[in-house]
């Protein structure tokens, strides 16, 4: 009989030659029930109400420093009834977009000129690269100086708080297309002109909605840091407006009704990236 080529120590364990497991909860980067994603999402929602009406309802925190949810939501129907709050919200969302709308139109650009010649990411990254590290809240008074206490500062404020962040994170996408990509294209004879709009810009174009999904987020950050300053409308003035007399439930409800917002948003925006860039959504 022909001796075996294996020894023992070539056969690997039971536990190491048995298939992979299925698993629902731990599958990498695979299918997951629908029914299921959504019940989790509606546990982690739910969680933190329930602990919040909890600790409310039974009187563990002092009403002025935690309210209870019915008073919050009482307070926002007082808002919407009374106080223009829908107003407010139009106001503070045209701001978001008009500062954002100009962020994306100069911070995309700037980040596919940075991730593609590497003169542009000379010239560009030291300024970038400083500035990003200084706080934007710093610049306020400058701002209120240079253009004053209209809507133009409160959109600069926006504008210069997201700006830096799309050109950087567009340039680190633009670094990811392979070589090979660009290479392959002058290959077939394509020129600067060509692999710079058929090349890297569509690779480029679902990380830029990506990107612009994420620093929307910090579009209404700044926001509210604007409408802090010398405002007469939008949620953030309502917010400093109930926190000076105390109002903590006025407080909590334009909070969350910023949250429901950007939730909107967040998931719009997921919507049209499928839309546009149904290849890419395939790939994530």
């Amino acid at each position: 009989m022909a001796q075996s080529s294996f020894s023992n120590s070539d056969l690997a364990s039971p536990r190491q030659n048995r298939y992979l497991e299925p698993s629902v909860f731990w599958s990498i980067r695979q299918g997951f029930p629908r029914w299921l994603a959504m019940a989790i999402a509606a546990t982690s929602l739910a969680v933190p109400l329930i602990l919040w009406a909890i600790a409310s309802y039974a009187g563990w925190v002092p009403p002025m420093f935690l309210p209870t949810p019915t008073a919050v939501l009482q307070a926002g129907i007082d808002m919407l009834t009374q106080d223009n709050l829908i107003m407010d919200v139009l106001v503070s969302c045209g701001r978001v977009l008009g500062g954002f709308l100009f962020a994306a139109i100069i911070g995309v650009p700037m980040g596919i000129a940075m991730g593609t010649f590497y003169s542009m990411e000379s010239l560009f990254a030291p300024i970038v690269g400083t500035v990003r590290y200084m706080p934007v809240t710093a610049f306020v008074p400058l701002i209120v100086i240079w253009v004053g206490l209209g809507e133009e500062a409160k959109i600069l404020i926006v504008f210069l708080g997201v700006v830096l962040y799309n050109a950087i994170m567009v340039a680190d996408a633009v670094k990811f297309i392979p070589n090979e990509m660009i290479n392959v294209a002058y290959t077939l004879g394509a020129n600067r002109r060509d692999v710079l709009f058929k090349v890297i810009v569509p690779a480029t174009f679902p990380s830029v909605l990506d990107t612009l999904r994420v620093n929307i987020s910090g579009a209404w950050n700044f926001l509210v840091i604007a409408e802090l300053v010398a405002a007469q409308s939008g949620l953030g003035f309502k917010i400093i407006q109930a926190q000076r007399f105390l109002q903590t439930e006025k407080v909590l409800f334009c909070i969350a009704l910023i949250g429901a917002i950007g939730l909107l948003i967040d998931y719009s925006l997921k919507w049209l990236s499928r839309q546009l860039t149904p290849w890419a959504d395939q790939t994530r």
